[in-house]
């Protein structure tokens, strides 16, 4: 759902800030507009430049965050390789109409038990460019979506470079949408 006019924020809303990848709030009674929707996040843009919104947020811009996202989130309250993987996969990357996971940039994913109890999540992950600007954004939603699991205590993400990405790393379901030969 792209917005043609303007949308006022309901309420103080988290956001995370394109393309420094910092979070930060928008207060209540900002205007924006949807530029991009992809998975369950929203790219807006307001006088205050381009934010990204969650699906715990869909309601400050009137929209229900869909079943499928608040399902992942919650999973049943225990805390599984599985729900790590269904979590990477509702990230998208903003300038590609896909996953993370099924666009291979997820290069690594270890979750280790804690003494303390709980897990620690490290993920090693790559762009499609090195140059890519949306690195800190990627991160910040990896972050953002895995601490929030059962059990998550840390998360710990890193950007490398080495192997270089490439479309060979992509699910065969990916090649398919984006329509490469398989």
């Amino acid at each position: 759902m792209l917005a043609t006019k303007p949308i006022t924020l309901s309420r103080t809303c988290d956001v995370i800030e394109i393309p420094s990848g910092i979070n930060e709030k928008l207060p209540a009674g900002t205007e924006v507009r949807i530029m991009q929707s992809l998975g369950n996040s929203w790219t807006v843009m307001s006088n205050h430049g381009m934010f990204r919104i969650d699906a715990k947020d869909a309601d400050v811009l009137g929209l229900t965050p869909s079943d499928a996202a608040e399902k992942a989130l919650a999973g049943d309250g225990v805390f599984s390789e599985k729900l790590v993987w269904d979590q990477l996969k509702t990230i998208y990357d903003p300038e590609i109409p896909v996953n993370i996971a099924d666009l291979g940039l997820i290069y690594s994913c270890v979750a280790s038990p804690l003494e303390k109890g709980g897990y620690r999540i490290d993920i090693k992950m790559s762009m499609t460019a090195p140059g890519c600007g949306m690195g800190n954004v990627l991160k910040a939603d990896v972050e953002n979506k895995l601490s929030r699991l059962p059990e998550v205590k840390e998360v710990n993400v890193e950007i490398v470079f080495d192997p270089p990405w490439g479309p060979s790393r992509m699910s065969e379901a990916a090649k398919l949408q984006l329509g490469f030969d398989i």
